[in-house]
């Protein structure tokens, strides 16, 4: 151990001073002493890992307190030691650090032996990145710890089981590697994704590394040749510079290949894999040189960026451009300065050097206030997934900021519009938006917010919600993942609600038709719902149709009682569909009385001169029936003719109506033997219809089609007891 701690302080004393050398020391002997015994999964001693994390941020030129916080970031959780105590054994600063970086590691994912089943890799990820924005806002350089503390497991994962590694990888793509692009530290980026594309992907990022390692020494041969011959041109033109091939990562490759082969390029065509930086110590020497690499080598058409102009959101500048070389090859090639490079390699930790006790750099603190005034937005959203969604796409962007009419700033994502935010100040306010004034103007509800705006939303008065264009994102309504989120809640309330109420009336109908009597209770037991409501959505959302309902119903109503009522004699229907004790075709006929129909449950009566006249079983005239012996079993056979049934429709009265509803019975292929009318005087009409079918299911159809016709209330069999005359 002592070897690496004394590489530890080589390696810090190339910037820091001997007195600072001390604390950092002492910090890595506290360390030691108090993960004593502790062992990580590797099996290799507990000090292994953060003593690591420090050598990567000394390589960084970190100062000597996140040297010290780094290397006693796990003694909080590990050593049951407290805040005070390291407070008082290295000062506030450190233990400030400490303590956010604890806070970091309590639900993360990596934490050795600390991955609690019951909670879900998502609710993890979330509950991780909302502390480390908390952390972020307070000092950055907890974040910087912990992208070390990071970089080290991801290069021993290894040792995790199959499951938990893809998950821990996984997430470092999802959060981390953005989150360390975000702060501008491309070298530690680009080692966490082909670290993670390792665990996630093994097979194919041994097809990438092999295709490399085959041509790795024809590569660093051509680009030798290359960057001596520029090298010498610059010479000539009396530039200084530092050439060297730049690597290109797996994991970026992998992305290029996903990228080409969509456009339905090869791997040789990708443009980047041969690639020279060249540093030099001014911004007039990067444009010098890059006028020299242009008559060089001939530049390939729209390749070319300027990020020293125009910098990146996370403070990365550099010229980039691409060249067509010896042997027709695309080469890239970057030029920037030597300041440029440190700041492009290690992003907002090249802010943290050994220049300790210097002023706040005030530049800085104002491209990282985004953090501050983002940690404010981001506390809004509650629920896991939809944070989850929120960060991918509204944090690790561009922001603007903008004005309230009182004046107040808020700053969203990049590309925002007044919907965005209307719901980002309240979420009623977004659904009761109709209009937006922009620096006092009527202006569309597309228009993308500018810096400095001053938006007011226009509200109607009562709240009748988005519209669904918003969600549309061609239409570009709306940009942020958050107000997609509400939007989408709303109309899945909404939805319900309309399910539920179209869905009761529904069943309402349905069990109106039913042959006997049935509970809306008895219908959602029947069809195995654990609520009424939702059979009503289902019925209402069409999961369910009423043609199905009556189906499953119709053998559950058995024993159900039927009132004794009786029905006037419709137009008499012999059939020969009707077995008597199992002997075959004896002389039949329904009763006018009941009228059955397929279906229904029926018994036969011995008339003294017509043979077997065949009711229902809850007939009045069978339960009432003095000389018993005179009924036999009778059921429907395999033959079955014309049944009569009447049908009652009400509907509103209009020009047409009777010939609206002939038309689709007709059309049903059903016979009309009669039809009543009649007028109530309440604007409605009253149409009975005595109808031959060939049993339920024929009925049921006809009903549902029925109950479509414009204006029909109510579609039902004809209540018992009715004496309608019959017109042909």
């Amino acid at each position: 151990m002592a070897v690496e701690l004394a590489d530890l302080l080589e390696r810090a004393r190339t910037y820091l001073s001997e007195d600072r050398l001390l604390l950092v020391e002492q910090a890595y002997e506290f360390a030691a002493a108090q993960h004593d015994g502790q062992l990580r999964m590797s099996g290799e001693p507990y000090i292994e890992h953060p003593l690591n994390a420090a050598l990567y941020l000394a390589d960084l030129k970190q100062d000597s307190a996140t040297l010290a916080a780094t290397l006693l970031h796990d003694v909080i959780e590990d050593c049951d030691l407290s805040k005070e105590e390291l407070e008082e054994r290295f000062g506030a600063e450190v233990s400030r650090l400490v303590d956010g970086v604890t806070k970091l590691t309590r639900i993360d994912l990596i934490s050795e032996g600390r991955l609690d089943e019951e909670i879900s890799d998502s609710h993890a990820q979330a509950e991780s990145v909302r502390k480390m924005l908390v952390a972020m806002a307070e000092d950055v350089r907890v974040v910087v710890i912990k992208l070390a503390d990071r970089l080290h497991n991801m290069r021993t994962l290894g040792a995790l089981p199959l499951k938990r590694r893809r998950a821990v990888a996984q997430e470092t793509l999802d959060i981390y590697s953005p989150l360390a692009h975000r702060l501008g530290m491309w070298d530690i980026k680009w080692q966490l994704e082909d670290l993670a594309f390792r665990a996630i992907n093994p097979v194919e990022y041994k097809d990438i590394s092999r295709r490399l390692a085959t041509r790795r020494v024809e590569r660093e041969a051509y680009l030798e040749r290359q960057c001596q011959s520029l090298r010498e041109t610059l010479e000539a033109a009396g530039i200084t510079a530092d050439l060297n091939g730049r690597p290109k990562s797996i994991y970026s490759i992998h992305r290029k290949i996903q990228k080409y082969s969509a456009q339905g390029k090869e791997y040789d065509e990708i443009y980047d894999l041969y690639a020279i930086r060249v540093l030099v110590d001014t911004n007039a020497d990067c444009y010098n040189t890059l006028g020299v690499v242009h008559q060089l080598w001939h530049p390939v058409p729209g390749q070319f960026d300027d990020y020293i102009a125009t910098p990146k959101e996370n403070m990365y500048q550099s010229l980039h451009t691409t060249v067509m070389c010896e042997g027709g090859i695309p080469l890239e090639v970057q030029v920037r300065t030597f300041e440029m490079h440190n700041l492009a390699e290690y992003g907002v930790a090249a802010h943290w050097t050994y220049k300790e006790g210097r002023s706040k750099d005030g530049q800085f603190e104002e491209k990282m206030a985004w953090l501050r005034q983002l940690l404010e937005w981001q506390r809004e959203v509650a629920g896991t997934d939809e944070f989850l969604e929120s960060v991918k796409t509204d944090i690790f962007r561009d922001q603007v900021f903008v004005y309230t009419p009182k004046g107040e700033i808020r700053e969203l994502p990049s590309g925002s519009t007044p919907i965005d935010f209307a719901y980002h100040i309240h979420t009623d306010l977004g659904h009761r938006c109709i209009g937006a004034k922009v620096n006092g103007r009527l202006m569309p509800l597309d228009t993308v917010l500018q810096n400095g705006d001053t938006v007011e939303v226009v509200t109607s008065k009562v709240a009748r919600g988005p519209s669904m264009d918003w969600l549309n994102s061609a239409l570009g309504y709306v940009n942020t993942a958050s107000a997609h989120q509400k939007i989408r809640q709303w109309f899945h309330k909404l939805e319900r609600s309309a399910h539920m109420e179209q869905g009761h009336e529904l069943l309402t109908k349905t069990l109106r038709r039913l042959p006997r009597h049935i509970t809306e209770s008895d219908a959602m037991k029947a069809l195995k719902f654990d609520t009424v409501d939702d059979l009503y959505i289902a019925l209402g959302s069409g999961n369910l149709s009423a043609a199905q309902l009556e189906n499953r119903l119709s053998p559950q109503v058995e024993d159900a009682p039927a009132p004794a009522t009786y029905h006037t004699q419709p137009p008499e229907s012999p059939t020969t569909g009707i077995q008597v004790l199992g002997v075959g075709d004896l002389l039949t006929r329904t009763a006018r009385c009941c009228n059955p129909v397929p279906g229904d449950e029926i018994i036969g009566y011995i008339t003294r001169i017509r043979g077997i006249t065949v009711h229902r079983t809850t007939c009045p005239n069978v339960i009432n029936e003095d000389e018993k012996e005179r009924l036999v079993a009778v059921s429907w056979g395999p033959s079955q003719d014309l049944h009569p049934v009447r049908v009652e429709i009400t509907s509103w009265d209009r020009v047409g109506l009777l010939r609206d509803i002939t038309t689709m019975v007709s059309g049903e292929k059903v016979n009309i033997a009669g039809v009543v009318t009649a007028e109530p005087g309440d604007g409605t009409a009253v149409i009975t219809l005595t109808l031959y079918t060939t049993g339920v299911s024929q009925l049921s159809r006809l009903f549902s089609r029925l109950d479509g016709i414009k204006g029909v209330l109510n579609v039902n069999r004809a209540a018992a007891g009715t004496t309608p005359s019959t017109n042909p």
